[in-house]
């Protein structure tokens, strides 16, 4: 009966809730709350530190791949604990950093286990656990991440100016080693297998019985790519929106106050497009949602280069929020919907390598950009056009089909849903 009552995935969904908030210490807003102390204590100028940044998350990238293989092949189990003790240690490194040759190498790692490893096993790790309900799943993970992330950022922000980065630094990977780590040794399991449980709960669940797609077999799908790249290039937009949209606000008249209003209600809106999002692509066919999210995201881009007044800033950060919430929720759960559990952690490494690829680029065009015109808006012009054929290829794209247990998949496509 205790079975039937509580689905045991839901404790799995909220450690890897709680996993991808660990991974902020790897991500660029983490990272930007101790860049300024971090520059004024090791007295390093801005242009070697972007640089070194830039290959970090390069080189972390790379993380993803072996992380995804090694989920599939090991669980998610061991692998999250292993993966957060690495990250830990990585902080801890970092907040002792003397020079530039430790920054550059713990950074790095930093990155890796961070942004990269971290977040495809704490993805993984709800898809193994979750079929039918993946999408509503997916839902409430990206509000429990939401939250988690609302909550770290001003906590670790003040700490930063009371106590210093490297005190701050070395009690996030404390946190990580101490807290995280026993939690996900503890609490995690690989697959509803591991208790006797049926995927979602539900025995009759017609999802469980279809096969896998194995990771070959998804890259040769157009599936994949159509919905890859569109994530890759909403993480490219979003990145350098976020790193310069101060920059981007103050060219057009505005001040730092606005910048924090927009900020608030885009977040705040992003939350309930991440639970709205998981709501929708149980009665929406997964293509369709991530073409309506690509299309509020090409009009936000669109609409930008021509705001004026206060309410069109306001109905610019409503267009930013819904489309990250829907995009995001797209994105963390087509992978197990569309090609299966069995090799879901290799599929989201390949992934998540793309998405983390495009957003190191983002920041670099943007600047670019402004260098080369002085002004921003005609990039915005153009992302907005790949933006809108994104678009309208996932509302079209087929999905591959997968065959019943017992016999071979293969990715022939199927009719739109």
């Amino acid at each position: 009966m205790a079975r039937k009552s509580i689905y045991y995935g839901w404790a799995n969904l909220a450690v890897a809730a709680l996993a991808m908030v660990g991974t902020l210490p790897g991500r660029t807003q983490g990272l930007g709350l101790v860049t300024e102390s971090l520059l004024s204590d090791l007295r390093i100028d801005r242009v070697p530190y972007a640089a070194i940044n830039l290959w970090a998350t390069l080189i972390g990238a790379a993380f993803c791949l072996p992380c995804g293989r090694l989920v599939d092949r090991f669980g998610s189990r061991i692998v999250l604990t292993t993966v957060v003790l690495a990250l830990g240690a990585s902080v801890l490194a970092m907040s002792s950093a003397g020079g530039l040759v430790a920054l550059c190498i713990t950074l790095t790692l930093t990155r890796g286990f961070g942004q990269s490893a971290l977040s495809v096993v704490s993805l993984a790790l709800v898809g193994k656990w979750f079929a039918r309900r993946l999408n509503y799943a997916m839902g409430v993970y990206s509000l429990l991440v939401g939250i988690g992330f609302i909550a770290a950022f001003p906590s670790i922000g003040q700490a930063v100016l009371r106590f210093g980065w490297r005190t701050t630094w070395s009690g996030v990977g404390w946190f990580l080693l101490l807290g995280l780590m026993p939690v996900a040794w503890l609490v995690v399991r690989n697959h509803p297998e591991d208790r006797g449980l049926a995927v979602d709960g539900d025995d009759q669940c017609a999802e469980a019985r279809l096969s896998d797609l194995n990771v070959w077999q998804a890259l040769r799908s157009p599936a994949f790519w159509v919905f890859a790249l569109a994530s890759s290039v909403f993480g490219l937009v979003y990145s350098g929106i976020s790193l310069f949209n101060e920059s981007i606000l103050v060219e057009r008249g505005f001040d730092a106050s606005t910048y924090h209003t927009v900020l608030a209600v885009s977040t705040f809106l992003g939350l309930l497009a991440n639970f709205g999002g998981g709501w929708l692509a149980s009665r929406w066919p997964i293509q369709r949602l991530m073409g309506l999210g690509m299309a509020v995201l090409g009009l936000a881009l669109l609409a930008l280069p021509l705001v004026r007044t206060f309410i069109d800033v306001m109905l610019y950060g409503v267009a930013m929020g819904v489309a990250g919430g829907v995009v995001t929720v797209v994105f963390f759960s087509v992978w197990g919907q569309v090609f299966g559990r069995g090799h879901l952690g290799r599929i989201q490494g390949c992934a998540q390598m793309m998405t983390v690829f495009a957003s190191a680029v983002g920041p670099l065009l943007l600047a670019e950009t402004l260098r080369q015109t002085g002004s921003y808006d005609l990039l915005f012009y153009g992302l907005a056009v790949v933006v809108a054929l994104l678009g309208f290829a996932c509302w079209y794209v087929v999905i591959p089909s997968r065959e019943a247990s017992g016999a071979q998949a293969i990715p022939q496509a199927q009719p739109v849903g």
